[in-house]
């Protein structure tokens, strides 16, 4: 669990599915239960990984993308 974010989305929740040499990585705002969904290589950095969903959740909570947008 992660601390609420600077830009006030409140809660993120991350979950990280390894599936063979890929991770799915997906970011979850728990107030409105959307998520953006991001893969990339098992061997990058989860930070890295972490960062670029976060980003892709702001991206859709911006534009009011449905939850199931990706």
């Amino acid at each position: 669990m992660r601390d609420p974010q600077p830009d006030d989305l409140g809660e993120v929740l991350f979950e990280l599915t390894y599936v063979g040499a890929a991770v799915r990585v997906a970011a979850i705002h728990a107030a409105s239960g959307r998520e953006a969904v991001v893969m990339g290589p098992a061997s990058a950095a989860t930070a890295d990984l972490e960062r670029l969903a976060l980003q892709k959740l702001k991206a859709q909570l911006g534009r009011g993308a449905g939850p199931t947008e990706r």
